[in-house]
């Protein structure tokens, strides 16, 4: 990556060449000696340096790899932790990390595997001889060098002696490759901790899974203390050598010696002509898979992170998880971008932010400039509120269950005015507005107010001058089966089994039509390349969905019919409709509902092309960039092919309950956020994980996957949390902290 303005030209006389990283907790160069031997230097932010915790840890981080000098580890060649800003020079290592090597060419096989785990066993016995417990052995800390695999990050080790900085009730460590010892005592944990995270990092490599993956870092915390791996897909007899690793009981795990032995004859020996270490090699000039060239996530230093507890799991690990889960620094923010297809550098892959923009942070739940300057009962809290929110004209309008429309500026983060629209002596808890869009300057926006008895509402169409807030009309609206929606510039109300279409402007009538699928359906409405559908579902046995094709002119309908099934639209595909197929999930299960297929309708004949979903996908799907993107409460996202149906790529952020996927205007990146605020950018050609930000809400609240929504404005984002909390990011630098408005 380019050096940035400000970056130091050298350190501890090693000419600084390029940035390799950046997180949270600091920066890793990649540094030059005055002989030309090339270092990976790790560089404390300034912030951290007065902090007297964190410069303990980095100083052991240091001493600890310091100990270590086997041919599988990249060791320390400088440091200097007293420094202003503490730094550390390790080894240079070229190669994907063991985490990106999978997702990008699948499991290993046969000698290759062979390899890599006796590699690691060679590795963990340099640690463990030095007196050293890594403690967190996972394939991201598993880098594939050419002349071998390299065990990399020392933040969260420690000397088998010493317990100065193991804190009760601290689960420190990676929640699928941590021992059951680490979430009951991490005072405890010696070299057999090690033992159980190679099995489990081993049983990743030979199927692409871990043994105790599940879709929440509770859940896998369960799992680790309470079930037996899954193991299943893992070939006799390396399975029984693996099951022996994840033993519950450390004193029941194989030693380093025993399981190398072990392990030598459960897989096969090489082949004549086998290169004798693991390899990644490439052809010369092309970057490794999965990672921009010469990139490296090296050594890397500890970052707190707390995870809120789910309330089916809490009462279960209350023990294990009253604390933190440690998580990785160097993968956040402005992390290693990957070049664009041009071969540009990775300036080029964002787009100009807008005119007068500025990073801010600021809650709708804030005091307006103009209307209603105090949110309905002056509170300025989110919790109980569902939030609706759209992206117009530069700006962030939102409303919810007792939350007035409110217009957030995306260059500044001012809250412009917040609407008088709530009739005088209404209770905030009988209020509701949704907020629709916004067309050619006006605000369209749904309200309901529950009558006294809470028996009926009365529903009710509000246009708003966007620029004031002003009300400019409004219109009752009747209970129907349609979904009151603004689509292109028709406003579509219901009208008991009918639907009218109105001007957006002035609420005159355009138009009333019937819908054939008649009053059993529920029908919401869809832009489709400039046409509007209507997707009418009904509730029946297996389900079934119809849409038409509704002329804009007089409301003539088409119908285009849809295969009996769940079925989710997501967009069109060079012109046909593409949905996907899901299987319900189980009553009282906490499982995502798996999509099965995709199905490419073309709205002109009805044919209909299906492909089968390799996997399983599940979580929240989007169309983006032209692949179709999940994001699984477990922050993985997944990208398979509208087309085919196959599967892309797969990678793994720290996110939990990711929102909606969504691209930025190019089609080259992805954007998903969680409750807390935090966001995660990847490029949607190959899944690289560009960056994580830290996270940046007032506080978690709220479930399910309306939890964080990201909208573009154009080179922005604006990134929305159920605790009203609202933030600009500039995706090229997502670290800086937005100013308070």
């Amino acid at each position: 990556m380019p050096l940035h303005k400000g970056d130091p030209k050298a350190l501890g006389g090693y000419r600084i060449v390029d940035r390799l990283g950046s997180g949270g907790m600091g920066v890793v160069y990649l540094g030059r000696s005055r002989s030309g031997r090339d270092v990976a230097v790790k560089l404390v932010h300034a912030q951290y340096a007065e902090d007297g915790v964190f410069r303990a840890r980095f100083r052991q981080e240091i001493e600890a790899v310091r100990k270590v000098s086997g041919a599988f580890t990249a060791p320390v060649v400088d440091a200097d932790p007293e420094a202003p800003r503490p730094w550390m020079a390790t080894q240079y290592v070229p190669g994907a990390a063991l985490s990106a090597r999978i997702r990008d060419t699948g499991p290993l096989k046969g000698a290759e595997l062979r390899r890599l785990a006796l590699g690691l066993v060679e590795a963990l016995r340099d640690i463990h001889r030095a007196g050293v417990v890594h403690r967190d052995l996972k394939p991201a800390n598993v880098l594939m060098a050419e002349d071998g695999p390299r065990v990399i990050d020392f933040g969260i080790s420690r000397a088998t002696e010493n317990q100065t900085l193991t804190e009760t009730g601290h689960a420190i460590g990676t929640p699928p490759f941590m021992s059951p010892e680490q979430f009951k005592d991490a005072r405890s944990v010696g070299p057999a901790s090690d033992v159980f995270s190679l099995g489990a990092l081993l049983v990743f490599a030979a199927t692409g899974r871990g043994p105790f993956d599940d879709e929440s870092p509770y859940m896998t915390a369960y799992r680790v203390m309470h079930e037996e791996p899954s193991v299943d897909s893992v070939a006799e007899p390396l399975r029984a050598v693996l099951v022996r690793c994840l033993a519950k009981e450390a004193g029941e795990r194989p030693g380093l010696e025993e399981l190398g032995r072990e392990l030598a004859g459960a897989l096969p020996e090489p082949e004549e002509g086998d290169v004798a270490t693991v390899t990644l090699r490439t052809p010369p000039g092309r970057a490794v898979p999965g990672e921009p060239a010469r990139a490296l996530r090296p050594g890397r230093g500890p970052r707190l992170l707390r995870w809120p507890v789910l309330a089916s799991v809490a009462g279960v690990l209350a023990v294990a998880l009253t604390g933190y889960f440690l998580f990785d620094p160097f993968q956040g923010s402005d992390a290693t971008a990957e070049p664009d297809a041009a071969g540009a550098g990775p300036s080029s892959r964002w787009d100009p932010l807008p005119d007068s923009w500025k990073s801010w942070r600021t809650s709708v739940f804030g005091t307006a400039a103009s209307g209603v300057k105090k949110p309905l009962g002056g509170g300025a809290s989110g919790l109980g509120t569902t939030l609706s929110c759209a992206m117009g004209e530069g700006v962030l309008y939102c409303g919810g269950n007792g939350t007035l429309p409110v217009r957030v500026d995306g260059a500044t983060g001012r809250l412009a005015w917040r609407a008088e629209s709530l009739p005088s002596g209404v209770a905030r808890e009988a209020y509701d507005s949704m907020v629709l869009g916004v067309h050619d300057g006006v605000l369209l926006v749904s309200q309901a107010v529950m009558n006294s008895a809470n028996t009926d509402q009365t529903r009710t169409v509000v246009a708003l001058d966007s620029a004031t807030g002003k009300r400019l009309w409004s219109r009752p609206i009747s209970e129907g089966d349609v979904t009151t929606a603004l689509v292109g510039d028709l406003l579509m109300t219901p009208d008991g089994d009918r639907v009218t279409a109105r001007d957006p402007r002035d609420g005159t009538v355009r138009w009333t039509a019937t819908l054939p699928a008649g009053p059993t359906y529920g029908c919401e409405f869809y832009d489709v390349d400039g046409v509007p559908y209507a997707g009418c579902t009904d509730a029946g046995t297996p389900s079934r969905t119809v849409f038409y094709a509704v002329d804009p002119a007089d409301g003539s309908t088409r119908k285009v019919s849809v295969p009996d099934g769940d079925a989710v639209y997501v967009g069109a595909v060079g012109g046909d409709l593409a949905f996907v197929m899901f299987t319900p999930r189980d009553t009282g299960s906490s499982a995502e509902s798996a999509y099965a297929e995709v199905l490419l309708i073309d709205p002109g004949t009805g044919a209909v092309r299906k492909r089968k979903l390799a996997g399983g996908p599940r979580g929240e799907v989007a169309l983006v960039g032209g692949v179709l993107c999940f994001a699984s409460s477990a922050g993985q996202l997944v990208a398979h092919s509208p087309e085919t149906g196959e599967r892309l790529w797969q990678t793994s952020t720290t996110l939990q309950q990711p929102g909606t996927p969504v691209a930025d205007e190019r089609g080259q990146t992805v954007f998903t956020a969680s409750a807390s605020g935090r966001v995660a950018a990847l490029g949607i050609e190959t899944g690289t994980l560009l960056w994580e930000s830290p996270a940046r809400a007032e506080q978690v609240v709220g479930a399910g996957y309306s939890a964080g929504r990201v909208f573009l404005d154009q080179g922005a984002l604006v990134v929305l949390t159920p605790d009203g909390t609202v933030f600009s990011l500039d995706p090229a630098h997502p670290a800086r902290t937005p100013a308070a408005e």
